[in-house]
């Protein structure tokens, strides 16, 4: 069996599971948020039980709306408060938290070995850990949360081989760019994305979290990472219980393998309307922008920050851009508060934001106007994605995204510096 496989089989009782079968499959984290959760909690209330099965693994996350920008997400807010109390779930609330794919791997919630599943397609994040989570529907989480199970088809695995070393200002958001821009937002779909290979070892965990992340950009069921030394230094300083590691058989089947060399890539920018729309930056032509995201579930953690610092520091950004910067949790900001970082943002011209999902799904801190251009380091740049149908998003890692801060055009971060 390989990984996928070796994870469910262990949540369904069995010795073996293999891609195509049905299983019922034991959960050990049901994630909801502001946009996915009152849908769930409205089900869950119809089902007729009275609890949930085990109210230490709901974890319920207010991020996308919050802080409230209006009087429905306040009602939300208020419903998810009001459930969790009841049921005595766990919940993680504004200026205590952060967005949910960089917070619960932070505060030891996930785990390897885990089977995760969240009411947010981006929850295929946690495999960066060696977790089997995937995104669920509104009514797969209610029933989830009634039962403990959840009914899936074990998804057929594509192994992803990444041979060589990464050269400056390029990371897992390059590696996963530069792989949906080969296979398509349809090449892995519902297939689980096995990534591995010498540059894969060498990642550190914030990248292995940003490719993981945009395994679903693919079309993927999940995106999983082996548990190596690395995994096991980040998890052993914040697990809150104890946890499996499994390894992929040396025999296992994968649907198929795809290799890369990677040693002389550039940092990828996907152009709009789809993240497998991707040229090297290198490519990119003259494109002139007016507003930079740096931040999200995809790069709203500290090597995010730290990198936009790096390139920021002493600079200013250019005067017909708008740079909002978001950490990805409390702790993010507080550890990039210690570092210097926002100080060198504010100084910079850039706005630092509470963490929020807000402008990535055009809610709001950072909704575009029409004819607008915006550099994001999010995961999506669909018709429409941050605000008005006319404008367009450009996804590119956060050295890309700060140098184009301070150019005002899509930028190599060797132009700014050297």
């Amino acid at each position: 069996m390989n990984l996928a496989e070796k994870i469910l089989a262990a949540h369904t009782g069995r010795k073996q599971v293999s891609a195509g079968e049905f299983v019922n499959a034991k959960v050990d984290i049901v994630l909801g948020n502001d946009i996915t959760a009152p849908i769930a909690i409205k089900e869950f209330q119809k089902i007729g039980v009275s609890r949930v099965f085990d109210p230490k693994k709901i974890v319920m996350v207010l991020d996308h709306f919050m802080p409230t920008r209006d009087i429905a997400s306040a009602e939300i807010g208020k419903m998810m408060r009001e459930f969790c109390r009841e049921q005595e779930a766990v919940l993680f609330e504004i200026g205590k938290a952060g967005i949910e794919h960089v917070l619960l791997p932070e505060q030891g919630i996930v785990l390897p070995g885990q089977v995760v599943i969240g009411g947010d397609s981006h929850t295929c994040t946690y495999g960066a850990v060696g977790a089997f989570a995937t995104g669920v529907g509104s009514t797969d989480m209610a029933a989830a949360m009634a039962t403990g199970d959840l009914w899936m088809k074990v998804p057929s695995t594509i192994k992803f081989v990444y041979h060589g070393n990464l050269g400056r200002w390029v990371g897992g958001k390059d590696l996963i760019l530069h792989t949906i821009g080969d296979i398509g937002v349809d090449g892995a779909l519902y297939s689980a994305m096995e990534f591995i290979g010498e540059a894969i070892d060498a990642l550190p965990m914030d990248g292995r979290f940003t490719m993981a992340n945009m395994a679903i950009e693919a079309g993927g069921k999940a995106g999983l990472f082996r548990v190596d030394n690395r995994t096991q230094l980040y998890i052993k300083a914040k697990a809150k219980g104890p946890y499996n590691v499994y390894e992929p058989d040396p025999d296992a089947e994968y649907a198929r393998v795809i290799e890369y060399d990677v040693t002389e890539l550039e940092p990828q920018v996907a152009f709009p309307h789809s993240p497998a729309n991707v040229r090297p930056v290198s490519q990119a032509g003259d494109i002139e922008i007016n507003q930079t995201i740096i931040g999200s579930c995809t790069n709203g953690r500290h090597d995010d920050l730290r990198i936009a610092a790096q390139i920021l520091k002493g600079k200013k950004v250019h005067p017909n851009v708008r740079c909002i910067i978001i950490p990805g949790s409390q702790q993010v900001y507080a550890d990039a508060l210690k570092e210097g970082f926002i100080e060198i943002f504010i100084e910079a011209g850039a706005a630092v934001s509470t963490p929020t999902c807000g402008p990535c799904f055009g809610g709001h801190t950072g909704v575009l106007a029409s004819g607008e251009r915006c550099i994001s380091t999010t995961n999506r740049n669909f018709v429409g994605r941050m605000g008005h149908p006319k404008s367009e998003v450009y996804l590119a890692n956060p050295a890309v995204a700060a140098a184009s801060t301070v150019t005002g055009r899509i930028t190599s971060p060797d132009e700014v510096v050297k």
